[in-house]
């Protein structure tokens, strides 16, 4: 009853969050500079011609008209149209979503082989000069910017040697994969340090434990004490630190899509604010957010799962 009720608390918290993402992103988006109606015309275009555009795009009305008009067509699945594009803006999202999410995903994948067996060698050597080498690794890859990670991927594995595509979506998965190896290993680069050093904590915590010590004594050979004792009990405090940083991914995968030429909806974000296509801009947004609350829903939903006293 009580893993209910906090089920039930966490999607009231969701659905709040959304309109919260909804209303901020509005007039976000409608304090930015510029007029659509001038970007769809032209700059030579006449004031009446301008004011005909954004009467028919209904921008001519109150901000509070347009939020609840924008309110009333979410309730009926309808994100509106694209200014610009001039075709409907969630049609525009699912088409290039599955992008993003592939790109994500395949991030959050290299970070999980990466991430464990540099996790276990820092635990395993504690203190000694591989632990420091990682560890200090790390926060220096914590602290390189994505973009110009990124470019330097670009430049010296893909325009120099040519060993990596310098971008697009390739032909086939395989070869999407392989387009989309130096991307997501951009993204994977900026939280390796945050799993590592929860992986590397919790398997410190586990190697002094007294079920550790028995199975040594047991002559348990390291493979089957690594695999059936130290990460099955470390894994769970890490994955929760990792389902937390891969919401930060999607916000990060908007540069790098704009780096590696990826036709997803981030790249497809930084187009329409460009453009001043506030719908696309909005409906991605919402997107965005609802992803995140997502991958935070599920997180809490997983924990609560394994032992509801550890959210309160």
């Amino acid at each position: 009853m009580r893993f209910l009720l906090l089920v039930r608390n966490r999607l009231a918290h969701a659905v709040l969050a959304v309109i919260g993402i909804v209303v901020v992103t509005f007039f976000l988006v409608h304090l930015l500079p510029g007029d659509p109606a001038r970007s769809i015309v032209g700059i030579r275009a006449t004031p009446e011609l301008i004011a005909e555009i954004r009467n028919r795009l209904g921008v001519d009305r109150p901000l509070p008209a347009q939020l609840f008009g924008y309110f009333g067509q979410i309730l009926q699945g309808d994100l509106g149209k694209s200014f610009v594009l001039r075709i409907d803006v969630r049609e525009l999202i699912f088409a290039r979503l599955p992008q993003t999410l592939l790109l994500v995903g395949y991030a959050g994948v290299l970070a999980i082989f990466i991430s464990i067996p540099l996790a276990l060698i820092a635990a395993f050597r504690q203190g000694r000069l591989s632990d420091q080498v990682i560890r200090s690794s790390l926060v220096v890859a914590l602290g390189v910017p994505s973009f110009w990670l990124g470019v330097l991927l670009v430049t010296f594995l893909a325009l120099r040697t040519g060993w990596f595509p310098s971008g697009g979506t390739g032909d086939g998965f395989l070869d999407t994969l392989w387009h989309f190896f130096l991307p997501a290993f951009t993204l994977a680069v900026s939280f390796l340090a945050v799993v590592v050093r929860s992986l590397r904590a919790s398997l410190l915590e586990v190697l002094v434990s007294d079920y550790v010590a028995l199975a040594r004594l047991k002559g348990i050979r390291r493979g089957r004490l690594i695999t059936h004792h130290l990460l099955r009990n470390s894994v769970k405090p890490a994955l929760t630190i990792f389902g937390l940083n891969l919401s930060y991914l999607l916000g990060t995968s908007v540069i790098v899509e704009s780096i590696f030429a990826i036709n997803g909806i981030g790249n497809t974000l930084i187009g329409a604010i460009l453009s001043r296509d506030f719908l696309v801009v909005q409906g991605i947004a919402l997107t965005f957010g609802i992803l995140v609350i997502g991958i935070n829903l599920l997180v809490d939903m997983t924990r609560l799962a394994l032992d509801p006293r550890e959210v309160s």
